[in-house]
């Protein structure tokens, strides 16, 4: 099985760099374009199924491409992006001036377990994003799958699949509507592609 991982296209908060987790933001009109570069891109692939989060940013995305497959967009509630809880919609200084613990934490050693202020811990998201990719591998004889979710959601299962720290995170990047690649076989999974945008370049 070849597992393609897609994050969504932009939206207004990922423009103005403002915390965005669970608020249900739409794409603005550059990441609708991704949307539709994305399925450009992804049209000669022998899609059998697309996965996304319940989140319209993801949901449209995820929409562009299945449309080019005649196929529907299957939700599962675990691929949702981390609960980032009080911190939604700030920008970073108002994060750093109203939680200066938490940030001390957060870049700490120990970060990866600690729990945003009202919201989830990245251990957290790990588990629940590592137990849908499992359900969607487990879900029938499927050769090539897309799966539409967020950025914490990828990184985690990016740490997991290429045995880092969850604590390591910070050492991947993974841009919106960029395409990452993962090869499943016997129950082992191997990074094919990483975070790649060359589907947004423009000629000329």
């Amino acid at each position: 099985m070849r597992l393609i991982l897609v994050r969504h296209g932009e939206t207004d908060s990922n423009k103005a760099s403002l915390a965005l987790g669970r608020a249900d933001i739409e794409l603005n009109e550059t990441g609708r374009w991704q949307a539709q570069r994305l399925a450009e891109a992804l049209q000669a692939e022998p899609i059998a199924a697309v996965y996304s989060s319940p989140l319209r940013r993801a949901l449209d995305t995820a929409r562009a491409i299945a449309e080019r497959h005649n196929l529907a967009v299957e939700v599962d509630e675990g691929l949702i992006e981390m609960d980032i809880g009080e911190m939604e919609g700030l920008t970073f200084q108002q994060v750093w001036e109203r939680y200066p613990q938490f940030i001390q934490a957060w870049f700490g050693s120990g970060g990866a377990y600690q729990p945003m202020p009202g919201g989830e811990s990245l251990l957290e998201v790990q588990e629940r994003a590592w137990r849908a990719l499992e359900r969607i591998c487990e879900s029938g004889d499927l050769e090539t799958v897309v799966i539409v979710t967020h950025n914490f959601v990828l990184l985690t299962i990016l740490c997991r699949v290429l045995g880092l720290e969850l604590a390591e995170f910070r050492r991947l990047r993974h841009s919106v509507a960029a395409v990452s690649i993962l090869n499943v076989h016997d129950g082992q999974m191997m990074v094919l592609r990483l975070n790649d945008t060359c589907h947004l370049e423009t000629v000329g």
